[in-house]
């Protein structure tokens, strides 16, 4: 899912970027570009947006890419859809690129967010609206999690609070069902520890889980780099080192970390009914309830790209044909799944 990225391309970017901001704001006694400078202009005429996604061949960035197309047929836009990989320095020649191609406005989804002030920096040299999807961005650093309120740029996705806290009370809740003892049982948070947004939903995920368990069972933190091979390799070591454990309870940033753990376990001998697996997507986890057959994945909050897409699409026309402020943040809509209600809801099973 949107949680992806590598730091290593964009250090030297970074570093010289914040010389530059650095030099200005000694020179000129003006602050660093904010969110809100460099207003662009409302459009008399056709809108042309450029949105850039990372990871745009993954489920997830699949769906948000067709919502926007969408939206933008809706409404008249002319809408170009990038994908960048996992390439930080590709977002920043590729706004370069849409901005020369005259595009009003800039949606993006960052591969890494050390690149966030530079995009701010473009898009506000060129009066052109920036919003970002998914992932936030800070227009003064590199780290949205040490960011000034005031210089994040608006973000439309979801609430990462919200959805780590949906998923934990599903694992209680599973937890309790299942009666198992909580001495011989062991929760593990799966993410990469080094994004803000997976910290967030990580973090409401224990709580939720400890308010609703009713129970103390020792939780085991375990980094990963959010793809389904890295978690299985890193679970399957954490099991390996808990032998003791009959009971396993996994959650993590998306549904990558909890289809590898869910593997992991599987691999390790443990049946599906010592196991429970809360994803967060649903795109990996309908793969095993398509298949009719017993699995540790026994729920997943349905997170559709097609509603980020086009709400952010949306919001961008919003602004720029009839002046309407972004807002901060804004959040599309959620809902848990498992076997028997992932097809009624909607959920895409590729």
């Amino acid at each position: 899912m949107f949680t992806q990225y590598s730091r290593r391309p964009v250090a030297a970017v970074v570093l010289g970027l914040a010389s530059v901001l650095a030099l200005t704001s000694c020179s000129s006694g003006q602050e660093a570009v904010g969110p809100d400078s460099g207003e662009a202009a409302e459009v008399d005429g056709a809108i042309s947006l450029t949105y850039l996604q990372k990871q745009g061949d993954q489920e997830y960035f699949v769906g948000e890419a067709a919502g926007a197309k969408a939206k933008a047929d809706e409404l008249g836009i002319d809408l170009k859809v990038v994908n960048l990989g996992n390439d930080a320095n590709k977002t920043v020649s590729e706004a370069q690129s849409a901005i020369s191609q005259k595009s009003n406005g800039l949606i993006v989804v960052v591969p890494d967010p050390a690149v966030g002030p530079q995009v701010a920096q473009i898009a506000k040299d060129a009066k052109v609206a920036l919003l970002t999807s998914d992932d936030q961005i800070c227009t003064t650093g590199p780290d949205p999690s040490s960011c000034p309120a005031e210089a994040l740029v608006p973000r439309i996705g979801f609430s990462g609070a919200q959805m780590g806290g949906e998923v934990g009370k599903r694992a209680a809740a599973e937890f309790k069902k299942a009666g198992w003892n909580p001495a011989e049982t062991r929760t593990i948070s799966a993410w990469k520890q080094d994004v803000t947004v997976c910290t967030d939903r990580v973090k409401a995920a224990k709580e939720a889980f400890a308010a609703g368990s009713g129970a103390p069972v020792r939780n085991i933190d375990v980094p990963t780099d959010n793809s389904p091979t890295g978690a299985q390799d890193k679970i399957a070591a954490t099991v390996t080192a808990n032998p003791g454990v009959k009971h396993w309870v996994v959650w993590g940033c998306n549904d990558e970390n909890v289809q590898g753990g869910v593997t992991a376990l599987e691999n390790a001998g443990f049946k599906a009914d010592d196991v429970i697996g809360v994803g967060l997507g649903a795109y990996l986890a309908c793969k095993n309830w398509s298949s009719g057959k017993p699995s540790g994945m026994k729920a997943a909050l349905f997170i559709n790209g097609k509603d980020v897409g086009a709400l952010a699409v949306q919001t961008m026309y919003d602004k720029l044909k009839n002046g309407k402020a972004f807002p901060k943040e804004a959040f599309a809509p959620t809902t848990m799944v498992d076997a028997s209600t992932w097809k009624s809801a909607g959920v895409t099973c590729g």
